[in-house]
């Protein structure tokens, strides 16, 4: 038989380590990486020297060989890992975290050796971003330090890590006005917010990095000539992408024609708006060749679909 047993967890049987591997394989959906957006940052040394500070936190390593499963680790506190100073030539290297398991390499004792630890790969490329081939290693950073050179600063840091499962945290917030919201343009191609039922205060997640947001605001009334303009969204002070809407000719008067105001954009969540509550808020422009006025009624509806997502930093 080819299963591994017993299955997890069975009262009474023996459980070997690699079942508990496959099962925080299993847990971590095969992914690899640290596990929140702090953990695990290489930067300089507190008095930058020859070496580098690895931050407290976690990751998820997975095993190189086929059925290895994977491993997790916690670093608690700033660990240092030393770098050798260059000659005549400059060089890359990378820090990783790697595992170095005897039951697949090497011949470390488990029971008194650091068979995980931080590892510095020498002279890798300029462009390296992953473990040589065959590593049970995630990246952390490559280090590009000049010629003659001992101290390494952050400016000589790139931060490479990834993580194993980003978070995401998505809402849909919806609204309409309860009456008349008229808008009789700018006529100058710059944006207002409009309408005022389009608006929220979003509580942006400390870990964001990303927001992707598609605002629509539907069945807008054109109350009187024609519209040619632009929508768009605002969180915060970032302006999502314009958008163009136009109705062609109508006829003044024409109370019959609708229009969607419709943006969509991944922004950047800039460090000062993480953990913050911020203004969401529908934005629209009209063109002064077709600057008729708009309405947003009963019949109108704002909707914005908001995903923010987490990344290192």
């Amino acid at each position: 038989m080819t299963l591994i047993q017993p299955p997890m967890m069975v009262k009474g049987g023996t459980h070997p380590a690699r079942t508990m591997r496959m099962m925080i394989r299993d847990l971590s959906r095969g992914s690899q990486g640290v596990t929140e957006y702090n953990d695990l940052k290489v930067s300089q040394l507190t008095t930058p020297g020859a070496g580098v500070q690895v931050a407290d936190g976690s990751g998820v390593v997975r095993g190189a060989a086929p059925g290895q499963g994977s491993y997790t680790q916690y670093n608690v506190g700033s660990a240092t890992v030393n770098i050798a100073p260059t000659g005549a030539t400059g060089r890359f290297d990378m820090v990783v975290l790697r595992v170095l398991d005897p039951e697949y390499e090497g011949n470390l004792n488990p029971a008194t050796d650091d068979i995980g630890y931080f590892h510095v790969v020498s002279n890798v490329s300029s462009t390296a971003t992953q473990p040589p081939a065959g590593m049970s290693a995630i990246p952390l950073a490559r280090i590009a330090i000049p010629p003659n050179t001992a101290t390494i600063t952050d400016a000589m840091i790139t931060d490479l890590r990834g993580i194993a499962n980003p978070r995401r945290d998505r809402q849909i917030y919806t609204a309409s006005p309860s009456g008349d919201q008229n808008w009789a343009g700018n006529k100058d191609g710059t944006y207002v917010s409009w309408p005022p039922a389009a608006r929220w205060n979003i509580a942006v997640p400390v870990w964001a990095v990303r927001a992707r947001i598609v605002f629509t605001v539907a069945a807008v009334q054109v109350v009187s000539g024609s519209v040619w303009g632009h929508a768009a969204f605002k969180l915060g002070s970032s302006q999502g992408q314009g958008v163009n809407y136009d109705t062609g000719p109508t006829t003044s008067g024409d109370r019959s024609q609708r229009v969607q105001l419709i943006s969509a954009d991944t922004i950047t969540v800039p460090a000062a708006m993480r953990g913050t509550t911020q203004l969401l808020q529908a934005l629209v422009s009209l063109d002064s060749a077709e600057a008729g006025t708009l309405q947003a009624d009963t019949a109108t509806t704002a909707i914005a679909d908001v995903e923010f997502e987490e990344g290192v930093f």
